[in-house]
């Protein structure tokens, strides 16, 4: 017993101290504020709104199911137009990336899959998938850029079919690049010839190789599907049955289809008949339709065109012969027409407007400075008559062409469409007033004006070559833009007043007025014609609204009857390709001027200079432009500076004349190259075309001005305290005299202002608000207005078919 009491006994450990409670009362205001975490105490837990009452757990069960029906609705209403057995079938285009792929071979994997025999065809064919009680139409394509784009335009699904032998060539980059940038739906990618690798290891490496070169364009694919493997081929059909498609939003805002049948007229004169399903929005025949690079048609009927049924009993086909005759939709008052400009006796501004300012003036003395021609006999300003939003005697068809009256509230429309990796620049000093430097303070000394010294005229041959050791160290137009840009050098034997005649000043880019008048002698023909948008937001409404009531409901399958195709297009009609036809919203056949965000990728081998010439694809149409680059964002006075070059990793405003386009559609650019040449890496070209840059719409605007800098540059030639000597800026005293009102301004944010001409060759003497730096340039600022030009239709394939010459060789060569 003793024993067993000695065993039990233990002593208390040492090393375990529990320490006493902590003292709240005692606690931090820092400890006391994260406690509460925001609570407030005289709060007691109570809530402001009934929004923010604590809920029941009933009432969270009904709140929970009401989201979920609604989702369920949701859900019903995007696959409403695939169900039954008139439903709209599901587009899959099937797009080969590299050469040795075949859309047919994939197509005939995934029916076989699903037990499915049927023939496939070049041109766009129809199955009925009965496992999963759908139809899917495919659109098999060849490596043709034109037909892939088109495809993808009208697909529900997109699969891309890689080689596990080949790699994607240019071609292929080019084609996976265009479709992704113009708006892709839903995207599979499938692998052809994976059973042709030997090993099981290396057809693991081959796939992972291909999931990472597909996610650095798609990171969502998480699978790469083996058409040789038939239990993942049905999955993937069982993927394209089931699936809702993401759609396309600018598509989806329209009226499409992709054509199943055309039927030519006789004549031009007989209407011809495009037949398919209507999808995304109903189909109105009043609006205008854009068949393919067809061009724009107007709508003659629309009529039913329901597909064969059988009977029961009987093996035969027979159509309803009442039900195909139905007329489904005619034209109305509110037809849309094929003009394109307002008709020629509307005017802005009134006659007697319009010769004043055609009429170039001879009695101005100096440069127009903001409103304002400064040292001439008129010393009056003239007032700017602002133009009629409705002039009189306007009809009701030339009413049209004017969409609202009101103005908006934000002053431009581009406000609310702030642009995309593109910050504002900070004001430098050849912008104006918004780039001046800060006070700086000068020592107590003589005054400022101090006794005047002896102008010594240069030598004429010893000036000269001064003049050209200056200048001498240039290099390429490109490099002189990112260094010096807008910098402009007159010959000495140059006048600068008819060089410079159509420029002006500006005290500040960013607020100065703009007096239009001064070029109304200069505006294109066609201007005053254009349509004009002076609130966008309310006229884009306007179109988005009166497309989502009436017309042919989406899902219906119909005979579309356009009129006036002409006999050319019968000719040059391709059946194996794809034609899709989309329905053009309110006033968007109308031409005006329009404005796209442009981004330059930073990986691009070469700049873009402005007026080039490109290839631009916004929607369903292309076009062929020259477009004026200029700054984005929004000035006070509408006024932008014009850019010579868009470099690489950069962003602008692209303006041209071009039909208008409602909502923020994706654009694509393209340029012509030449094939085998080097680019500026050292790079070789291998393909005629290149996608160069993308960018998104913008609202149009007429009243944008585009103002194109030029920067006239001098030397001090000598400095006594802020009076300062100035040559190599102008070369004669009459070329002085004329710009005597413009600001000056130095690269350090100095400024100043012209005092006296010195002598015949150029010289001045100017004033500045501080001391100025020997070695600090000193620049005047001109501006004048460009004017955009009209883009035209594109006629032709983006890409010709490139054929291979030299295998065509070799096979001449086997016997």
């Amino acid at each position: 017993m003793p024993g067993l009491v000695a065993s039990g006994h233990s002593h208390r450990p040492t090393t375990k101290v529990s320490h006493k409670a902590f003292k709240s009362r005692k606690a931090t205001k820092g400890a006391i504020r994260d406690a509460a975490k925001g609570r407030i105490a005289g709060e007691k837990g109570t809530r402001k709104t009934p929004h923010q009452q604590v809920m029941s757990k009933l009432d969270r069960r009904n709140q929970a199911k009401q989201r979920q029906l609604e989702k369920h609705r949701e859900h019903q209403k995007e696959t409403l137009v695939f169900s039954g057995k008139d439903g709209a079938p599901r587009n899959v285009a099937v797009i080969p990336l590299c050469s040795d792929g075949n859309a047919a071979s994939a197509i005939q994997s995934l029916n076989g899959s699903v037990d499915i025999e049927a023939e496939i065809s070049d041109i766009p064919f129809r199955v009925s998938v009965d496992r999963f009680k759908q139809k899917i139409q495919y659109i098999p394509l060849k490596r043709d850029l034109t037909a892939c784009l088109d495809a993808a335009r009208v697909a529900d699904f997109v699969v891309l079919v890689l080689s596990a032998e080949e790699e994607v060539d240019d071609l292929g980059e080019l084609i996976i690049r265009s479709v992704e940038s113009q708006g892709l739906s839903t995207l599979f990618t499938v692998v052809q010839g994976l059973n042709k690798i030997e090993t099981a290891k290396q057809r693991l490496s081959v796939l992972a190789s291909l999931k990472s070169y597909i996610t650095h364009f798609h990171p969502e694919q998480e699978k790469v599907h083996s058409l040789d493997n038939r239990q993942e081929c049905a999955n993937l059909m069982r993927s394209l049955c089931s699936t809702t498609p993401k759609g396309i939003r600018w598509r989806d805002e329209r009226s499409w289809m992709l054509v199943e049948d055309v039927r030519f007229g006789a004549s031009s004169s007989e209407p011809t008949v495009l037949t398919g399903v209507v999808r995304g929005k109903g189909l109105k025949a009043d609006r205008l339709v854009q068949v393919g690079d067809w061009g724009t048609f107007q709508i003659e009927k629309i009529t039913a065109a329901p597909l064969a049924k059988k009977r029961k009993g009987d093996d035969t086909m027979t159509v309803d012969e009442t039900a195909e005759e139905e007329t489904l939709e005619l034209p109305g008052d509110d037809r849309d027409d094929l003009a394109e400009l307002a008709p020629e006796e509307v005017h802005m501004d009134d006659d007697e407007d319009m010769d004043a300012a055609t009429t170039v003036t001879t009695s101005k003395k100096g440069v127009l400075l903001d409103d304002h021609h400064y040292f001439s006999d008129e010393d009056e300003t003239q007032a700017t008559s602002q133009p009629r939003k409705l002039p009189k005697g306007t009809s009701k068809y030339q009413s049209a062409w004017y969409l609202d009256d009101n103005v908006s509230d934000s002053g431009s429309d581009l406000d609310d469409y702030e642009m995309q990796d593109a910050e504002e620049e900070a004001a430098r000093p050849e912008d104006g007033e918004e780039g001046r430097a800060g006070y700086a303070p000068t020592e107590g000394g003589q005054s400022e004006y101090p006794q005047s010294e002896m102008f010594i005229e240069p030598n004429e041959d010893e000036d000269a070559m001064q003049l050209e050791a200056f200048r001498k160290s240039k290099r390429t137009e490109v490099e002189d833009d990112l260094e010096f840009p807008d910098e402009i050098e007159l010959h000495p034997g140059v006048l600068a007043r008819e060089r410079l005649a159509k420029y002006r000043g500006l005290k500040s880019l960013r607020t100065s007025p703009w007096q239009e008048d001064e070029d109304r002698a200069h505006q294109p023909e066609d201007w005053e014609r254009l349509l004009r948008v002076p609130n966008y937001q309310a006229a884009r409404a306007g179109s988005y609204r009166d497309a989502l009531v009436g017309g042919v409901a989406p899902g219906t399958r119909v005979h579309v009857h356009i009129k006036d195709v002409p006999v050319s297009i019968q000719k040059a009609h391709n059946p194996s390709q794809a034609i899709t036809l989309f329905s053009l919203l309110k006033h968007e056949q109308k031409k005006t001027v329009v404005n796209f965000l442009i981004n330059l990728s930073s990986d691009s081998p070469t700049s873009i200079k402005a007026k080039e010439e490109l290839i631009m694809q916004v929607g369903p149409r292309r076009f062929v432009i020259n477009p004026l680059f200029s700054q984005g964002g929004a000035t006070p006075n509408d006024v932008h500076k014009y850019c010579r070059y868009l470099h690489p990793g950069q962003s602008a405003v692209a303006t041209f004349m071009a039909p208008v386009t409602w909502g923020s559609v994706p654009a694509l650019f393209f340029k012509k190259t030449a094939p085998g040449t080097t680019n500026e890496d050292g790079e070789e070209i291998t393909l005629p075309l290149m996608l160069i840059a993308t960018g998104t719409a913008l609202p149009p605007s007429t009243s944008r001005v585009i103002a194109k800098r030029a920067i006239l540059t001098g030397h001090p030639y000598h400095i006594h305290k802020k009076v300062v000597t100035i040559r190599y800026m102008f070369f004669n005293r009459e070329d002085v005299e004329w710009f005597k009102a413009l600001p000056l301004w130095t690269k350090r944010g100095r400024t100043g202002y012209m005092k006296e001409a010195l002598g015949t060759h150029g010289y001045f003497k100017a004033t500045f608000d501080g001391r100025i730096n020997p070695q600090d340039s000193i620049g005047v600022s001109l501006y004048k207005r460009v004017w955009p030009r009209a883009a035209r239709p594109l006629e032709g394939p983006l890409l010709p078919e490139v054929t291979n010459d030299d295998d065509d060789a070799m096979d001449a060569e086997i016997p």
